[in-house]
């Protein structure tokens, strides 16, 4: 008997190092890989009204502020990002002031993030003019080695020349702004 009694105990141990065993059953695993591209992305919003206005004094230039906020991402490996400005209808009615003569010219300050353009821009109907430049790697909002600012913006201050030649009367033009990021 003591040779049966010892094949029952290394029985017991062998399903003990084995563990329990899954009555008719079975695991598996599986691996799924996700993936995101994230794009260079920019978008931008301005009040679509602004009223340029004289002081008292006979012809002193027409003056007025637009804020233009944005929001970007730019890439590592790309240029950066920029937001120009066109005028994109001049002046109406004819005989007055007009941007194709260059009556029309702003500044650029207080960027949230990127370069605000530097000095007095002449505001052109032919050709983008600069407003902002954003270099690479940047981004808005979210902290880190984003802007903590959302949306981020600029302050561009309008002055329109007032000429005694122009006839009396409202004037009015279209600018449009454009945002790129790469």
């Amino acid at each position: 008997m003591g040779g049966k009694l010892g094949l029952r105990y290394a029985a017991s141990w062998l399903l003990l190092a084995l563990g329990p065993v899954p009555a008719g059953g079975g695991t598996g695993t599986a691996t799924e890989t996700l993936s995101a591209t994230l794009s260079p992305v920019g978008s931008l919003t301005s009040p679509g009204t602004a009223a340029l206005t004289s002081g008292a004094t006979t012809f002193k230039p027409f003056t007025g502020s637009v804020a233009v906020s944005y929001l970007i991402r730019t890439t590592p490996s790309g240029t950066g990002g920029t937001i120009t400005l066109e005028v994109s209808s001049d002046f109406t009615p004819t005989g007055g002031p007009s941007a194709a003569s260059g009556a029309l010219t702003y500044g650029c300050s207080g960027a949230t993030l990127g370069t605000a353009c530097s000095g007095t821009q002449t505001a052109s109907t032919t050709t983008a003019t600069p407003v902002l430049t954003v270099p690479v790697s940047s981004c808005t909002g979210g902290g880190g080695s984003c802007s903590s600012q959302s949306p981020n913006s600029v302050n561009l201050n309008f002055t329109l020349v007032d000429s005694p030649v122009y006839p009396t009367g409202t004037y009015t033009a279209n600018v449009t702004f454009t945002i790129s990021a790469t």
